[in-house]
């Protein structure tokens, strides 16, 4: 399958290398502009249980670059929570223990088809360690910005894998200008700004339907910091409405931390565009504290235009959100765990619907006493 890149603001194409710079001349993030082919649903349940089971969808040209460690597949139990019925998605049980391997398999086989030798990522730690596991499967160099305070989980995984783990002092955002003043020197690859990441996380709602017998869910749930999560869910349920395989759209609801709300605080104050916090307080929930998203206009445009809604969650209610999981056997970082509050808080998430919410890390990457 074919691509190009697209901007998604002044909507100017670019060709994919190696060499291509990592977002638009106008400061745009790219988008993919591709052909897939139709998903042979009748023919799914004899194929592998990875992601890759969705392969015309992927846009990957030779299977001989196909970097995978068994991702996706991830189990979907029913749960009761704040009175209302939820369908939980594990998807901390990828390989890495977060989500972020899906976006990962994929980066990294089109990085193996490109001729990446050396690479380097920008992480608060879930997807640096995944861009570190699947990196040293393709024999590709790797290193990873963290910010300082980054769980020591985290950071003992990532360089377990091999790759240089730099941690910057400071915010999130500091790390992100940390490594791109080095992009001379190696390939981004970054899970905010490169669109492949994407085309692997939008595996999470094919798989979903599939899960539901390709029923549509009516509305899913999830932690939003940078977004890729809601932003390949929303790619998904472009590419499967198009196919005519689901005739719904589901509401799509974000959780962000009230310590650091950038985007909940554009969608309540009426805004098409996110601008940066500078005052963001420390929160457990490491993995969405982010002041800038770089794809904050996106976001608020699915979460309207699919109906959907973004709710805040304080410190207390994250916390409460790990211990309501862990009297149901499930141990998440707390990340993950801010669902629960938002599940709550939420007017969107009807009690007799089909509601799945994610679960996107596990608790062995940020362990808490409680």
């Amino acid at each position: 399958m074919r691509a190009n890149y697209i901007c998604s603001k002044c909507r100017k194409k670019s060709q994919i290398s190696k060499n291509a710079c990592y977002k638009c001349e106008c400061g745009g993030a790219f988008e993919l502009e591709k052909t897939i082919k139709r998903l042979p649903i009748e023919n799914l349940k004899d194929r592998i249980g990875s992601i890759w089971r969705y392969r015309e969808v992927i846009p990957v040209e030779n299977d001989n670059n196909i970097v995978s460690l068994g991702e996706g597949m991830t189990p979907l139990i029913q749960e009761n929570i704040s009175g209302k019925k939820v369908l939980l998605k594990l998807d901390y049980l990828c390989s890495t223990c977060s989500y972020k391997d899906r976006g990962a398999s994929v980066l990294v086989s089109k990085m193996k088809e490109l001729g990446v030798r050396t690479a380097i990522e920008d992480s608060s730690g879930n997807a640096g360690a995944a861009i570190a596991a699947y990196c040293a499967k393709a024999g590709i160099s790797c290193g990873i910005f963290c910010p300082q305070d980054s769980s020591k989980e985290k950071l003992v995984q990532i360089s377990s894998y091999g790759a240089k783990v730099t941690k910057i002092p400071g915010s999130r955002e500091k790390t992100a200008i940390a490594v791109q003043k080095r992009l001379k020197e190696c390939f981004y690859a970054s899970h905010n700004w490169n669109p492949y990441f994407l085309e692997g996380i939008k595996t999470v709602f094919y798989e979903v339907c599939e899960q539901l017998h390709w029923e549509t869910p009516d509305s899913i749930i999830m932690p939003v910091g940078y977004g890729s999560i809601i932003l390949g869910t929303a790619i998904g349920i472009r590419e499967l409405k198009n196919m005519g395989v689901i005739n719904k759209i589901p509401r799509l609801i974000a959780v962000q931390s009230g310590a650091c709300s950038p985007i909940y605080k554009a969608f309540v104050e009426g805004k098409n565009e996110v601008a940066p916090l500078y005052n963001c307080k420390h929160t457990y929930a490491e993995g969405i504290a982010c002041a800038n998203p770089v794809r904050g206009e996106q976001i608020l445009k699915i979460v309207r235009e699919t109906d959907g809604e973004i709710v805040t969650v304080s410190e207390k209610e994250i916390i409460e959100g790990v211990k309501v999981l862990l009297r149901k056997g499930i141990y998440v970082e707390p990340t993950s765990a801010v669902i629960i509050g938002g599940l709550a808080k939420s007017s969107k998430v009807k009690k007799e619907e089909i509601n799945v919410a994610i679960l996107t890390g596990s608790g062995l990457k940020s362990t808490v006493h409680y």
